[in-house]
């Protein structure tokens, strides 16, 4: 499966997006997946993550509350709605499908990296 990240911009403040992760190749139905993001400088973090039916979703707690994941399996497509952004969350975020080895919080665990999408809050 490819995964593709898109959605990224320029906001203020208080400000909200919506990005979306698109697979492509293979359905990621059978898949959790994850949002991660990389700020300049900075290691690739974990954002949040939802399992195969959506049925249980995990957050970083820097962003719990204010983002939300979610998915549609019958578009390949996995979300994350941004509100309430904050400078500190400008960074590059990424999708990636889980494959195990590890906890969903940790980078090791994902595969099928896309290219990412820059987000950038500004104040």
């Amino acid at each position: 499966v490819q995964l593709q990240a898109s959605g990224g911009g320029s906001v203020h403040t208080g400000g909200s997006l919506s990005l979306s992760c698109t697979g492509s190749g293979r359905t990621v139905s059978g898949y959790a997946l994850g949002w991660f993001r990389q700020a300049p400088g900075k290691e690739r973090e974990f954002v949040a993550s939802i399992t195969w039916g959506g049925g249980s979703t995990y957050y970083a707690d820097s962003v719990k509350g204010r983002f939300t994941i979610s998915r549609e399996n019958t578009k390949n497509t996995m979300y994350l709605q941004m509100n309430s952004l904050k400078p500190e969350d400008t960074a590059v975020y990424y999708c990636a499908a889980y494959i195990g080895g590890g906890g969903y919080f940790q980078t090791r665990s994902y595969s099928a990296w896309g290219q990412g999408t820059q987000v950038t809050v500004s104040s």
